[in-house]
Formats: C-alpha cells, sequence, structure tokens
C-alpha cells in the first residue's frame, strides 16, 4: 500500500527523557541540545546495524525536512493515478472526484504525526503498538500487517515489471516470458538492494528518485489534466459511489499506519511535532494529490479500464518510453519502504534475525508471488481482492492505536515494550482487554458496513450501497477511548527508570 511530527500542544512538550524512556518528561533538553550527524550504524550505502532495538539519543541524526522527501518518493506511484480514475467510474464528476482525493490526501497529516511516537521511543511503530493491545494482542494485527506489506509489494512490483517489459518492447527487445523474467528481476534487485541497505539509503534513494519522479509527473500532469471535461456532470454517484471513492483514497494513506514511527525513529527528541507533522504531510498530500488528479481527468477523457493503456494514449508518441519509465520508477520507490518496514516487522513477530537478513524472507515471499501474479491467470485480481478485505481489520487497528496515542500523550515506557511478560505493556496474559475489545468491536461495525468483492456486509444494502468500512477507525477509537478510562491504571502511567 502498495503502499507518513515534537513541539506543545496536545501531546505536550517533547523533551522526554535522557535515555531511550521518553516517560522522563523533564530532562531531555539537557541531553539532546544539538543534532549529531549520521552515525556508522545508520550510513548510506553500509547495512543499518539496528532493527526494532531503541536507537540511542547519540545515534540520532536528520530532520524533519527528511520526512518530505520521504513520503513524497514513496507516494509517486502510479496506484494514485488508477484511484483517481476509479472515482470517476463511481459516477463523481470531475470535480467531485478531485474534491475526493484532496480529502483523502489530508489524511496524511494524521499517519505524519503519527511519527511522534517514534521519536519518543527510538522504536517502530509494530513495537509501540503493544502498549495499546498487549504484547500477545498485537501479534495477530503484526502479522496480518506483514501479509499486507507483501501483497502491496507485489503488486507494486508486478506494476513495475510490466511498465519495463512494455519499456524493453519499445525498444525492439520482445522475447515472451524470457523478457519479462528479465524485467522482473531488475525490479526485484533495485527495490531489495535499495531496503537491504537500510533506514540511511532508503531515504538517499527516496529524495533523488524523487526528484526525477517529480519532474517527469509534472509534465505528465501537463499533458493530461488540461484536456479533462471538466463541465461533464457525473453519473449520479449516490451513497455507493461516494463511499467507495472514499475508502479507495483514503485506503493508502491508512496503509501506512503500521510504518511511521520506523521512519521517525532516528530523528532527535527535539524535532518538534509541527515540523514533523507538516513535512510528512505535505510530502505524501502533494504527490498522492498530483497523481489522483491525473487520474480523474484521464478517466474524463478516455476508457481507463486498464490505466496504463489508456493514460498513455493521451501522451505524444515521445514522451510515452518515459511514462513506463515513471510507472516503473514509481513501483520501486514505493516497495522499497514497505518491504524496509516489513523487515521490522518481521522481527517484531519474533524472527531471531538481524532485520538485513530478515529482509531477505520478505524478499523471497515478494519474488515467488510476483511470479505467480505474472505467470499465473487471475493471480493479480485474487491478490487485490483479498487485500482490500483486509481493511476491516486495519481500519479499526488504526483507530485503537491513534486513540491510545492520543491518551498517553505519546508517552512510552520504551523498556518495557521490548521486555513481554515481564513489562507494563503484558496486561492480561499478554492482552489489553481495552485494546483487543475495541478493535474486535470496531472490525464487527466495518465487516458489517463493507462492500468488496469478497464480502458484502449485511448493512450495505440497507444504507443504500454505502461502504462504511473506513468509520471501523472511528468505532474502534471510541470504544478504546470509553474503555480505557475506566481502567484500574492509567494510560499514561508514572516514569520508569530510563534505561
Amino acid at each position: 500500500m502498495a503502499q507518513q511530527q515534537p513541539e506543545s500542544g496536545r501531546f505536550g512538550s517533547t523533551g522526554t527523557g535522557t535515555g531511550t524512556d521518553p516517560e522522563h518528561t523533564g530532562r531531555a533538553a539537557s541531553t539532546a541540545a544539538t543534532e549529531p550527524q549520521a552515525p556508522a550504524g545508520d550510513e548510506v550505502f553500509r547495512v543499518e546495524r539496528h532493527g526494532i532495538d531503541p536507537i540511542p539519543d547519540d545515534e540520532r541524526h536528520g530532520g524533519a525536512k527528511d520526512l518530505f522527501w520521504l513520503w513524497f518518493g514513496s507516494n509517486l506511484t502510479f496506484t494514485y493515478v488508477i484511484n483517481g480514475a476509479l472515482a470517476v467510474a463511481f459516477g463523481l464528476s470531475f470535480w467531485q472526484a478531485t474534491a475526493v482525493v484532496v480529502i483523502g490526501g489530508l489524511a496524511f497529516f494524521a499517519i505524519s504525526a503519527a511519527g511522534l511516537s517514534g521519536i519518543r521511543t527510538g522504536t517502530a511503530t509494530l513495537v509501540i503498538s503493544r502498549a495499546a493491545f498487549g504484547v500477545r494482542g498485537n501479534w495477530p494485527a503484526g502479522l496480518l500487517n506483514w501479509v499486507v506489506s507483501i501483497g502491496y509489494t507485489i503488486v507494486n512490483t508486478v506494476v513495475g515489471t510490466l511498465a519495463l517489459e512494455a519499456f524493453f518492447a519499445d525498444l525492439g527487445l520482445r522475447g515472451g516470458d524470457l523478457i519479462r523474467a528479465l524485467a522482473l528481476l531488475i525490479t526485484l534487485a533495485l527495490t531489495f538492494a535499495v531496503a537491504m541497505w537500510g533506514h540511511a539509503t532508503v531515504q538517499f534513494a527516496e529524495r533523488w528518485m524523487a526528484y526525477v519522479l517529480a519532474a517527469g509527473f509534472a509534465a505528465l500532469l501537463a499533458f493530461v489534466v488540461p484536456g479533462a471535461e471538466t463541465a461533464a456532470p457525473g453519473a449520479g454517484p449516490g451513497a455507493a459511489g461516494w463511499s467507495l471513492a472514499f475508502v479507495v483514497m483514503l485506503a493508502g494513506p491508512f496503509s501506512y499506519l503500521p510504518m511511521p514511527a520506523d521512519y521517525t525513529r532516528y530523528l532527535p527528541r527535539t524535532t518538534s511535532l509541527r515540523a514533523i507533522t507538516w513535512s510528512g504531510a505535505l510530502g505524501g498530500f502533494v504527490s498522492s494529490v498530483a497523481l489522483g488528479v491525473i487520474g480523474v481527468a484521464a478517466a474524463t477523457r478516455t476508457d481507463m479500464t486498464d490505466a496504463v493503456a489508456g493514460t498513455e494514449q493521451l501522451l505524444p508518441s515521445g514522451f510515452q518510453p518515459v511514462f513506463l519509465a515513471l510507472v516503473l520508477g514509481g513501483s520501486v520507490t514505493n516497495s522499497i519502504i514497505t518491504l524496509y518496514s516489513s523487515s521490522l516487522n518481521l522481527q517484531v513477530l519474533g524472527i531471531p534475525w538481524t532485520r538485513a537478513k530478515a529482509i531477505v524472507i520478505s524478499a523471497v515471499v515478494t519474488a515467488l508471488g510476483s511470479l505467480g501474479a505474472l505467470f499465473l491467470a487471475d493471480f493479480t485480481a485474487s491478490l487485490l481482492s483479498f487485500l482490500s478485505l483486509l481493511i476491516i481489520v486495519f481500519a479499526p487497528w488504526g483507530g485503537v492505536f491513534l486513540a491510545d496515542m492520543l491518551l498517553r500523550r505519546c508517552r512510552y515506557d520504551t523498556r518495557a515494550l521490548h521486555l513481554g511478560r515481564e513489562g507494563r505493556y503484558w496486561y492480561r496474559g499478554g492482552f489489553r482487554p481495552a485494546g483487543v475489545t475495541a478493535l474486535l468491536s470496531g472490525m464487527v461495525f466495518a465487516a458489517l458496513t463493507c462492500d468488496s468483492e469478497l464480502w458484502t456486509g449485511p448493512l450495505v444494502a440497507p444504507l443504500g450501497g454505502a461502504d462504511l468500512t473506513l468509520l471501523g477507525a472511528v468505532v474502534a477509537g471510541l470504544v478504546h477511548m470509553l474503555l480505557a478510562r475506566r481502567e484500574s491504571a492509567p494510560v499514561a502511567s508514572p516514569p520508569t527508570e530510563a534505561v
């Protein structure tokens, strides 16, 4: 998904600790006065040595501006063009679909703000979510998130492979399955190499690829949007059309909820919430909205059933090879961050390997899945249907995680997050009743109101065909807030001694 912060405000001051425990609210100002340069453990083109272990203060580096390029580059993916075209297919007019695209892009503000948890703890999002669900209660969602990450990496890899195969064909290289296999190998190599090197290389690659991709997509915008039929009325989308358009647009940003801390955990504790929120959000917003509008405009001009072929028809012949290169590049930039996070995800699930070794598992599964998608009929359609169904889980999961972060003002006992049954986040047998109950409540609501190819909830028809799956996040968040306030122990528990 496919396919991302500290100042005063709701979260309070961000000077929150001297070691790796950010609940020490009064001592950070004296320990993080300067921003160090990248240490040897996180350098470009060197294998990152850290995984989900907390990043020490003396190894923190970088700034909020890095998040702009990370989220900008990783969201320059053709998926958003497809999403924009789908909004028109659901019956929305140009301006209605554009409004939905813009509202969907605004969701990146919530995703980006969630990165504060990484600054506070120095660890990955799916470690931090143990506080909301308990160590064992967090495990099922962690497993499903790995499945989703790999699933969307496979989809992006297939799209990139097909674009590269078409690019080879334009160059006169035609060889059937052999050329397709070569295109797959190149696409996988570009993705795996960057993700394996780790955090610093991911940020470096996203920035420099963003420069190139932004120029190319700006040209695509200039070729497609001016000819859009902006005056054409929609087909009368009704509740079903509107809800499906919002689900499609918001599903992209929502898919990043298990990731934001993965890319903020190296930032110094003094980085402001306002800075990381605006930097990351603007990056994701600008790229997703620009590409979404391209899709909307294209859908008013031509048949976008095959989005790549449909868009190509609107372009000058000389630009078509560049367009195919843009599709490939966008697929790679998006796959890089999902594959990187999947390696941290495997460590959360208990794989006793380093991050760099764990990523080999994700890469192998991605390669096998991509082979199936490229050479077995209907695999891609089945995979997309399955992935779309998982929003029943991840919308409520995101609602609980964000609600819990707000309740505890983003203060965590970092050491306890890694302790297991000896830590405060073990709760009852490894499960936190408030978080798990809220998650199940949101999932029930989402299942009842979901309209997908594999499942249609019983409330969809009474609601006029509306798909309210995403509101499962709101339901789960509200239930969690209600139950958490009734717990015997406060959510924001007293500070413990720093590690």
